[in-house]
């Protein structure tokens, strides 16, 4: 699967209107239970993957979700995952601050859910709600921030922040991997609706979704915006058309195998005196 065609790494041309949220590459309705497979396949090599990548403990992959409501990141994440050993993978979801977080930094909640070397970490949201949510709703004033720090080109400055935390993540063995699940405004409304008339899935209904989907074009701004500012090298944006959930769950897939594949981790060998040691011991316990 060609997953460079939604990789995003220099934002300064980048127009969300020239990307579908509909596109599925040269698959058709057809090919369905061929690209499901497909991601089961890659499921099971993310899975030998990070094996290696938890026994050799130097990396950490940090797999960041972020989408309009109903776009599909619970369910992205819970496929996606399907096959990971849970001792090495940790799934964070960030809501509204807490009075405690919003008295620090906006990177604080965020710097304690950063997974340790050897794991991988899945964002459900994350830093760029400040972007986002923050930045829709105008709520800077709200975050106890003095005056001279909303001063000026207070967005420039996060993006900033943002881009250099990445980056110190990246040079610290922690490879960010972005996600941006785009969808419809079509799409969502028949995804909302189902939560509505599906008592499986009423306890998914909010009424803040429609009061959120009332502030679309603003959101598509922003999130157009956060592509343009936040695409680097280290940190790629991938933009995954949404409105087919087999595909981009496909997509996903192939991303977080790809970025695994490139960081190829190994089993540690053992000092040549310590692997003669095995075979002792080996002779010992088959004695017994």
């Amino acid at each position: 699967m060609k997953i460079q065609a939604f990789a995003i790494r220099d934002g300064k041309e980048f127009r969300l209107s020239n990307y579908s949220t509909d596109d599925t590459l040269h698959f058709s309705e057809s090919d369905e239970q061929a690209v499901e497979e497909e991601m089961r396949e890659n499921i099971t090599e993310i899975e030998k993957l990070q094996d290696r990548l938890y026994a050799e403990n130097r990396h950490a992959v940090l797999l960041v979700i972020q989408a309009m409501d109903a776009a599909g990141k619970d369910g992205t994440i819970k496929h996606v995952a399907s096959g990971l050993n849970p001792q090495g993978c940790q799934v964070s979801c960030f809501k509204a601050p807490s009075a405690t977080e919003i008295d620090h930094d906006f990177l604080w909640r965020i710097e304690r859910e950063v997974p340790q070397r050897g794991n991988i970490g899945i964002f459900n949201r994350s830093h760029y709600e400040e972007v986002l949510v923050v930045k829709v709703h105008d709520l800077p004033s709200k975050e106890m921030l003095p005056d001279d720090c909303l001063k000026g080109d207070f967005w420039e400055r996060r993006y900033r922040q943002i881009n250099d935390y990445e980056r110190y993540l990246y040079e610290n063995g922690i490879v960010p991997v972005k996600i941006f699940l785009h969808l419809s405004k079509k799409e969502q409304k028949k995804r909302i609706l189902a939560r509505i008339d599906d008592p499986e899935k009423n306890w998914k209904f909010s009424a803040s979704d429609l009061e959120e989907r009332k502030l679309w074009d603003k959101y598509q701004d922003a999130f157009e915006e956060m592509i343009q500012n936040t695409s680097t090298e280290y940190a790629p944006w991938y933009v995954v058309p949404a409105d087919k959930k087999w595909f981009a769950r496909a997509v996903v897939s192939e991303i977080l195998l790809d970025t695994l594949r490139k960081i190829d981790p190994k089993y540690p060998e053992l000092p040549k005196e310590q692997a003669e040691l095995l075979q002792h011991y080996r002779e010992t316990l088959a004695k017994d």
